[in-house]
């Protein structure tokens, strides 16, 4: 049995990626996408039938045009990667409403409704929103609906704690990203796995969830290898890219659960409150999170705009 195999008697595998031709081979359960994710997929001429479909979306709808094809060209990535996973998608709302909640709380219900208008149940996706105070009030208002949400660009357990109070489906601690910062940080080449910042931050908070019996689940995101993906076997989901999903389809060595519910019962952790001004503090004195929360947002606004752009040279044609 190879690794890919393995990890799935522990973890459910979510594939991360804008490119759904790749996925049936690795046979996912769920899948994620991103702004950069959608931008990569949408240089590849196989997938320029969704562009033009999301361009004639919005000029059908006049007013808002550009906007009106951006949320239907994500959609339209969504659905297709629905006929091939049996379970969810995560389609993000735009990063530029990050710190607005009553717009990403409006975004989300256009993205709900394109799918839902498409016939695609709202259990079935998954609403990803930026792990800032903000994002946070969005998700526990859009759950109150039954719309389920996936707070991404969370690098730290604040801002997890956060996330579990407001009640959110599932959190997406990026572990890679984790890694480069410390790495640049400490100007080190590379850690052993188990020193891993990512793979230590991602244990953590799962160990808190589990000890305090938090629902919200954790699905690990952003890998730099194959490495920090085995030691977080028994995580509630991961989200791998397909280059990963290869090498551990390639490898048959054991896979061994790193991660369970009974251990964390035993960790030495204190329950802490987190309301909005320590939330704040907390995430301000954490360098590496507040760096990378801020440059997360950057670049999928970059990506973002970039999508526009082609979509906007559509639209006028």
């Amino acid at each position: 049995m190879n690794q890919l195999d393995q990890l799935k008697k522990f973890t459910t595998v979510v594939a991360d990626s804008g490119d759904f031709t790749s996925l049936q081979q690795y046979s996912p359960t769920d899948s994620t996408t991103n702004p950069s994710l959608i931008y990569s997929a949408s240089q590849q001429p196989q997938y320029h039938p969704l562009l033009e479909d999301a361009v004639r979306y919005g000029k059908a709808k006049g007013k808002n045009s550009l906007s009106q094809s951006l949320d239907k060209l994500f959609v339209n990535f969504g659905l297709e990667i629905l006929k091939i996973v049996p379970g969810r998608v995560s389609t993000e709302v735009d990063a530029r409403l990050s710190f607005d909640v009553e717009g990403s709380i409006a975004k989300a219900l256009h993205l709900i409704s394109l799918y839902e208008t498409s016939g695609i149940d709202r259990k079935r996706i998954l609403i990803k929103l930026a792990s800032t105070w903000e994002g946070i009030l969005a998700a526990r208002e859009l759950e109150k609906e039954g719309i389920h949400c996936n707070m991404t660009l969370l690098f730290s357990l604040p801002q997890a704690i956060a996330c579990a109070e407001a009640k959110a489906t599932l959190i997406s601690p990026f572990v890679g990203r984790i890694l480069d910062w410390f790495k640049k940080y400490d100007n080190i080449a590379a850690y052993p796995p188990t020193e891993d910042p990512g793979v230590k931050s991602v244990t953590l908070i799962y160990n808190y969830y589990k000890k305090f019996g938090y629902k919200t689940q954790i699905m690990g995101a952003s890998f730099r290898n194959k490495e920090e993906i085995l030691e977080l076997a028994g995580c509630d989901l991961l989200t791998i890219a397909p280059s990963l999903l290869e090498e551990l389809k390639q490898n048959s060595s054991p896979v061994h659960r790193k991660l369970n519910p009974e251990k964390a019962q035993s960790a030495p952790l204190t329950k802490i409150a987190v309301d909005e001004k320590a939330f704040r503090y907390l995430l301000n004195e954490d360098a590496m999170a507040t760096e990378k929360l801020s440059e997360g947002i950057r670049n999928f606004v970059k990506d973002i705009v970039k999508l526009e752009t082609i979509l906007q040279q559509r639209l006028v044609k």
